[in-house]
């Protein structure tokens, strides 16, 4: 009986789209559950993944470990560019010391406990090691899930330690990684002795990802503002080519493309540009849509049947992980620095696990090491675990330890412009509080600087006319235009702004 013919084009191609709409439809559709339930999000694409996979309801057989190294890299260079994009300047210094401390010092740290306790569980010294390089960095794309994709909002010091965290420590866990997989793959016996070239490359990595990253994000500015392009649509475009190259080239020079592009979207993003709003609401489309796609790929490369194989010792590494390694290590690093105790604690408990360690989970699987494939399925349940206990706890430990943010709802619309042009001038957002002196006076009797103006009011869902007679009442939203050098004494009137 002769093989069933496989759909021809453009059956073929029909079919891989329809099949890829679904999955993404579903997953974008999950986050409401996912909120609600108190979930991760990128747990729930995970699911779908390895529901989609071969040994689920899907049947899509998927081992390519190559491809999905590719993607998982290009999604988190897009996720890493929209959180620099969306760093504020002022909570990148507040944050930036107990940062670097734990993206450094706290990542060879836990990497080694978790070695130890690894070693304890039966594994030989080099895939110990290599299994706690793996685990030892925070991911972007969970934390910034968990901070930002929930609606999370928490103390603005303890918020950026976790964001900037999560964008500067992949250089150390990529290296430790990279020079233990080589080790071990080409049978270099593991010792001492290899510590000085690891540290010699990181200070490396950290040197060229730095220079790279400023100069491409002042390079970025500057083609921005003088390319004159001829359409809006363009400058994202610019912009996205800038990412991969801020990533591309440094890592071919040895250095850190993760921490090179996470400082070229900071830059970048506190530049005076021509059409800022499209270029962040692009950014933030495509960082999402790489984190769907990067986690549904992951979760297809996994055999559930494997994950129950290893069960035992990946519960008993994620617990090792999350009550001993990373809560010691933050608390070490973070103390010295006058953190205090339960904001320290808080940023040891969201020490979430997710793409970064499954994506070096599979360089193992590509050079050939021996176990890797088990040493991947170890990593894979470690990063679930990391999900289910630490990130389903999240929100719940905030305001439990008093650390969640007292800030305004967000507004039901927002007012914004977009040009081609650089404007002299910010639309601002103010959220109108009974404090505030403005509340229950009307836009006629507050004194406005002479070129500064009430555009318009969102009360609710209802907008308003910016009317002398309107009547500010608590819960408005205030949108309006105002010279950068008037803002000081706008923001006496109504308090903090937030740019729209």
């Amino acid at each position: 009986m002769p093989p069933p013919l496989l759909p021809s084009e453009p059956h073929a191609t029909a079919w891989f789209l329809v099949v890829l709409g679904l999955l993404l439809a579903v997953s974008a559709l999950f986050s409401r559950v996912s909120a609600r339930a108190g979930i991760p999000l990128f747990l729930g694409f995970l699911a779908l993944g390895m529901l989609a996979g071969s040994e689920g309801v899907g049947g899509i057989e998927f081992e390519d470990y190559g491809f999905a190294f590719r993607l998982g890299t290009a999604a988190l260079v897009l996720i890493l560019f929209d959180g620099g994009l969306n760093t504020p300047l002022s909570a990148l210094r507040a944050g930036l010391r107990p940062a670097a401390a734990l993206a450094t010092v706290g990542v060879a740290g836990t990497a080694s406990l978790v070695a130890l306790g690894a070693r304890l569980l039966g594994f030989d010294w080099g895939p110990a090691f290599l299994l706690g390089a793996v685990v030892s960095s925070t991911d972007a794309a969970a934390v910034f899930s968990v901070l930002r994709g929930s609606g999370l909002q928490v103390r603005q010091r303890v918020g950026t330690t976790l964001e900037l965290e999560s964008g500067l420590n992949d250089p150390m866990a990529v290296i430790l990684t990279m020079s233990l997989t080589r080790s071990l793959a080409g049978g270099h016996p593991m010792g001492p002795g290899i510590l000085p070239g690891i540290l010699l490359e990181v200070l490396l990595q950290l040197i060229v990802g730095t220079a790279f990253g400023v100069a491409a994000g002042l390079a970025g500015r500057a083609l921005l503002r003088r390319g004159r392009l001829q359409a809006g649509g363009l400058y994202p475009v610019l912009t996205f080519a800038l990412a991969l190259l801020a990533f591309g080239l440094p890592t071919l020079l040895e250095g850190s493309g993760f921490l090179a592009v996470y400082l070229a979207g900071v830059i970048l993003g506190h530049g005076e540009v021509p059409y800022r709003a499209g270029v962040r609401h692009f950014h933030d489309a495509a960082a999402w849509c790489g984190q769907l796609t990067m986690f549904l790929v992951m979760g297809l490369l996994v055999f559930p049947s494997h994950l129950l194989e290893v069960a035992g010792v990946g519960l008993a590494l994620a617990l090792i992980l999350a009550f001993v390694a990373r809560p010691l290590i933050v608390l070490l690093c973070l103390l010295p620095l006058r953190f205090p105790f339960r904001e320290a604690a808080f940023v040891s408990w969201v020490g979430l696990r997710g793409a970064v360690p499954i994506i070096l989970a599979t360089f193992p699987v590509l050079e050939r090491v021996p176990g890797a494939e088990r040493l991947f399925d170890v990593v894979f349940f470690v990063v679930v675990a990391s999900a289910l206990v630490p990130g389903g706890t999240v929100s719940w430990l905030a305001r439990r330890l008093g650390l969640a943010a007292d800030v305004p709802p967000p507004a039901q619309a927002v007012l914004e412009i977009s040009s081609t042009q650089v404007l002299d001038g910010d639309v601002l957002s103010f959220h109108v509080d009974e404090a505030l002196p403005v509340c229950g006076a009307s836009l006629a009797d507050i004194p406005l600087p002479p070129n500064a103006a009430v555009m318009l009011v969102v009360r609710g869902s209802e907008l308003l006319a910016a009317r002398g007679g309107t009547v500010l009442q608590p819960g408005d939203h205030v949108h309006l235009f105002c010279r950068r050098e008037d803002r000081p004494v706008v923001e006496l009137l109504f308090g903090r702004a937030g740019e729209v």
